[in-house]
């Protein structure tokens, strides 16, 4: 199994809101999406991000293949355009 975790900043937080939302509607339509988590921070502090999505594949074709897909690709589009910071790491579950 393998995990995508990407934590993102905006300068607007209604711009998080709606990749929020955008990245939930993936459920369903990218057949390699195993689960996907998608929270917004409500804390706000200095290093907190704004945005975090916690994605499962079973393996690294899986992601590859969620990463190539066009409904993805409109939603990473999306929050390219609106972003100010962006981290990720991507790892296998034994």
């Amino acid at each position: 199994m393998v995990k995508h975790v990407v934590c993102q900043k905006f300068a607007d937080k209604k711009d998080a809101a709606t990749a929020a939302e955008m990245l939930r509607a993936l459920m369903g339509q990218v057949p390699s999406l195993r689960s996907m988590e998608v929270g917004l921070d409500y804390l706000g502090s200095e290093r907190s991000y704004d945005l975090v999505l916690i994605a499962t594949f079973d393996d690294e074709a899986g992601l590859k293949a969620y990463d190539k897909h066009p409904k993805h690709e409109e939603v990473r589009a999306f929050i390219r355009a609106h972003r100010t910071g962006t981290v990720s790491v991507d790892y296998r579950v034994e």
